[in-house]
């Protein structure tokens, strides 16, 4: 009977405790039992480092400038090496596919950060950066791309020379285009296409357009959409565990809005129909890119995180710009700011407030900073002993 007590007083205090295990998990004052298990899991996720060996496919007239700057600032702050055109060159060799020797040093060893303008050329690539590198670009609608490269290449580009704008450009392309005229012509024609190493020219055949779309799922890890650059910024951040600071941005290479046209509805479809493989390119990498951001982020998070950079972008600008906003060419003072110019476009840049400490004149001039400019800054940091990059454009 002794024996028979004892079992029944231990299960006794067995279901007690039990009980009292059970309302702990209802109970207000037990937060640490009642931690969603996606908080928890992400308080005990490991710290990562950030990711420092990075290829940038630098697309045209995508913002893709502004995200130079990013990844330029970010290698001079890490003491990174970036791979930089040779010589007098501005960029790796486009319109041609790119080969290593367009690379200064490239027979040194590999680089941490790539991202001049390029055209795509995995094996070559592969070459001059490090087995585990992180891959990302960035695409635009394409009509908006071909409105912005046809003022801005409107001297160069022999489709658009001989025509007056881009609706009569649009009404008759073939007219105007031809392909016997080389490369040049690939800005104005399913150009974003063409930069990722594929022919712009190709019949938009889906069993084609397929093959090529895996093509670049296999190479890259991420393509951003410059139509929603803020999420673009959040979700790369939190792909190279960057800091919000890492992603903050000026607007660089942008136009005076005077000089983008408005094409009517007949224009916007002639260009997706002239522009098809890009169209194509865009419909897919929009769908996986807002895909990735509800799967990583969700509409919530994402939300914050775009005004947590926006707000911080807006805490920059007044600290550094002068009136807190871009001015045209005739405007800047400073040459090291001055954007370059082609064509018809007025492209905007900026003047930093006066009076700043050395450190704060340090960060808004790195963020301010043109592309062609900074190019030449970094080439001068990693190559002291070669001649400086001559940009012709400062000397007037």
């Amino acid at each position: 009977m002794a024996s028979n007590n004892e079992c029944f007083q231990v299960l006794l205090i067995f279901l007690v405790l039990t009980l009292l295990l059970l309302a702990g998990f209802s109970s207000p004052g037990m937060e640490l039992l009642t931690l969603p298990f996606q908080e928890a899991t992400e308080s005990l996720a490991p710290t990562q480092g950030p990711v420092t060996n990075i290829m940038f496919l630098k697309t045209h007239k995508t913002a893709s400038s502004t995200v130079l700057n990013v990844l330029f600032r970010f290698a001079e702050a890490h003491n990174l090496s970036a791979a930089l055109p040779e010589g007098g060159r501005v960029h790796l060799g486009y319109p041609s596919l790119f080969l290593t020797r367009f690379v200064e040093g490239s027979e040194k060893g590999r680089f941490n950060i790539m991202c001049n303008h390029l055209r795509f050329n995995p094996s070559e690539v592969h070459k001059v950066m490090p087995n585990d590198t992180f891959y990302f670009s960035i695409l635009r609608h394409p009509v908006s791309q071909l409105e912005s490269s046809f003022i801005y290449y409107k001297d160069y580009v022999p489709a658009f020379q001989a025509v007056s704008n881009l609706s009569a450009f649009l009404a008759s392309p073939w007219t105007y285009y031809k392909e016997s005229v080389g490369l040049r012509n690939a800005y104005a024609r399913n150009n974003m296409w063409f930069d990722f190493g594929f022919d712009n020219n190709a019949v938009p055949e889906d069993s084609y357009v397929r093959a090529r779309l895996a093509e670049v799922e296999q190479h890259f890890q991420l393509v951003l959409i410059a139509d929603y650059f803020d999420e673009s910024m959040v979700l790369l951040r939190h792909a190279l565990h960057w800091s919000l600071d890492d992603v903050a941005y000026f607007k660089l290479n942008a136009r005076n809005p005077r000089t983008v046209a408005s094409l009517s509805p007949l224009d916007r479809e002639r260009a997706k129909r002239w522009c098809a493989l890009d169209w194509r390119l865009y419909q897919h990498f929009n769908r996986t890119f807002w895909a990735r951001v509800h799967a990583e982020l969700g509409p919530q998070r994402l939300s914050a995180e775009v005004a947590q950079l926006q707000a911080r972008r807006r805490e920059l600008s007044g600290l550094c710009l002068q009136d807190g906003a871009p001015k045209n060419k005739s405007q800047i003072a400073d040459l090291q700011l001055k954007p370059y110019q082609s064509g018809r476009a007025d492209i905007l840049g900026y003047n930093l407030r006066p009076g700043l400490d050395t450190a704060t004149l340090r960060l808004c001039q790195r963020m301010a900073m043109p592309e062609l400019q900074y190019m030449a800054h970094l080439y001068a940091l990693q190559f002291p002993d070669k001649h400086p990059k001559n940009l012709q454009f400062l000397k007037g």
